[in-house]
């Protein structure tokens, strides 16, 4: 079965034009112009990888995202004509994967579609071997089941949120760097300007039921990186 792409944009120039592009490579592609619209094709239908605009007549990108995102673990896009950072930060807090601001290259837009599904398909086919999990003070993490919970309650983790959270772990005691830790879970060059890991993090720690403040596992050692002691 073919990998279904779901497209999000009233700018029905913008999704044909996208449509275009991801057929021409091989995927399915299902579009939708509202939140409403989305939240329902995505509950009939099996989706791989979903592209979100952030400006929707019925909601934001934002929300829909936060909704999507309590049920679904596929790799979502963000796709906008918001430039700033903020924005930025928003939709990776909130469970997006990568961002795009608008005008963008086609060509551009179907690589990172490639890297994410890559990613999220390797990530979700059971690898490593038997034993491979971490008790730490009520945190419990299987890279096997992929699951992990805290204090018996299981928490539900985005591919990405999983593999920072287990690299950590993997190097319970020693200081992981912002690059450190980009390089090995994206897999990709870290530039000084990515507030990524930093936004993933503060969406990790609100999974577990935590603070930078107040933090219960994931440590900050100012500027240094992140720890799990």
């Amino acid at each position: 079965m073919k990998e279904q792409i779901l497209i999000t944009d009233d700018e029905k120039e913008i999704a044909d034009l996208v449509e275009v592009y991801l057929c021409n490579e091989g995927y399915r592609v299902l579009k939708c112009g509202t939140a409403a619209d989305t939240l329902r094709c995505i509950g009939e239908n099996e989706i791989s990888l979903a592209i979100l605009d952030v400006m929707l007549p019925d909601s934001d990108g934002f929300s829909l995202c936060r909704r999507i995102r309590e049920n679904y673990l596929f790799p979502i896009v963000m796709l906008t004509a918001r430039v700033q950072d903020t924005d930025k930060i928003t939709g990776l807090t909130l469970g997006a994967d990568d961002y795009i601001t608008k005008p963008f290259n086609p060509l551009e837009l179907v690589a990172r579609v490639k890297t994410q599904l890559r990613r999220y398909t390797r990530y979700n086919i059971a690898s490593a071997p038997s034993g491979m999990e971490y008790d730490i003070g009520g945190l419990h993490i299987s890279k096997e089941s992929r699951k992990c919970s805290v204090n018996g309650s299981e928490i539900s983790l985005t591919p990405r949120e999983f593999d920072i959270l287990w690299y950590l772990c993997e190097h319970r005691g020693k200081v992981v760097s912002s690059e450190e830790l980009f390089e090995a879970v994206w897999g990709e060059k870290y530039l000084d300007s990515n507030n990524t890991v930093m936004a993933h993090i503060a969406r990790l720690r609100e999974k577990l039921g935590e603070s930078s403040r107040k933090p219960g596992y994931i440590k900050t050692v100012w500027g240094v990186g992140y720890t799990i002691e």
